[in-house]
């Protein structure tokens, strides 16, 4: 502290400065695409945004506790996020019924807020150290008025509405 008791500020210098220039936006160092989430569970899955606004979901956000109104089976979205790059998002119009991808956490697979349905470990059932979230939190879902529909269920639905546009 200084005598006017305002904290000393560090001395202005020169930053660090690269041997070579990088461009904006950095370097390409491969002409391949980039793989991630490579060997992890996946599943796809239909969703219907049964509301009446739009629903915007960002990669990283536990797919079981999106938006109430998002239809789709939730139980095999359990412990997953959506199978897109960092940073981005997917989003659904009202009545929009799309196929998206999903794929397993990683790491502890502890989840915690989102809609603090599971608040607890999404990983494996058979592990030792498993507690059954999965079945506590379907339950809280339903409890709260979550929109939830098994595989079959939506691909019945999915047949009838193609059924309808012939």
């Amino acid at each position: 502290m200084n005598k006017a008791g305002t904290p000393k500020q560090a001395p202005i210098v020169p930053g660090f400065t690269p041997k070579q220039h990088v461009g904006v936006g950095g370097e390409i160092l491969s002409a391949e695409p980039i793989e991630y989430n490579e060997g992890r569970y996946t599943a796809k899955i239909v969703v219907h945004n049964t509301g009446d606004r739009p629903i915007q979901v960002g990669s990283h956000f536990h797919f079981f506790e999106v938006n109430r109104y998002l239809e789709f089976d939730r139980a095999k979205a359990f412990g997953c996020h959506l199978n897109i790059p960092a940073t981005t998002a997917i989003r659904f119009e009202p009545g929009d019924e799309k196929e998206v991808e999903v794929v397993a956490y990683s790491g502890k697979q502890y989840v915690m807020g989102f809609n603090g349905l599971v608040q607890g470990f999404t990983g494996d059932e058979d592990a030792p150290t498993y507690y059954p979230k999965r079945i506590q939190a379907i339950g809280n879902a339903k409890n709260l008025g979550f929109k939830i529909i098994d595989e079959a269920s939506a691909e019945a639905d999915l047949q009838k509405k193609n059924q309808k546009t012939k």
